[in-house]
């Protein structure tokens, strides 16, 4: 599975993106799809995760109610809608599959090249 992920930019607090990724094969419905963030000087850490079908979604607490992570199947996409963003959300933005629903990055094995979010105070 190729990924390809879009849609980061600079943004104020409070401001909100949403995020894309686009996959490249059919059997998208097969795979878990997660996003993950490194901000400079951190470990890559898990945001969001879905599965395709029949979508359960999971969070991090520190996004849990400000983030939302949906797929379009037929579009081979998923989104992470990100509202009420704050500076410590300021990170390069990944795309990945897994075979199952996980929050860990090495349970994934195909990853997207990343986009960058930056939020300013």
């Amino acid at each position: 599975v190729q990924l390809q992920a879009s849609g980061g930019g600079s943004v104020q607090a409070g401001g909100s993106l949403r995020l894309s990724c686009a996959a490249s094969r059919r059997t998208f419905i097969d795979y878990c799809m997660g996003w993950f963030r490194q901000a400079p000087g951190k470990e890559r850490e898990f945001v969001a995760a879905i599965t395709l079908s029949p979508g359960s979604a999971t969070y991090a607490d520190s996004v849990r109610g400000r983030f939302t992570i949906s797929r379009d199947i037929p579009k081979n996409m998923v989104y992470l809608q990100m509202d009420n963003l704050e500076p410590d959300d300021t990170a390069v933005y990944y795309c990945a599959s897994s075979d199952s629903l996980q929050t860990s990055a090495g349970r994934y094995t195909s990853w997207g090249q990343g986009t960058l979010v930056t939020v300013s105070s």
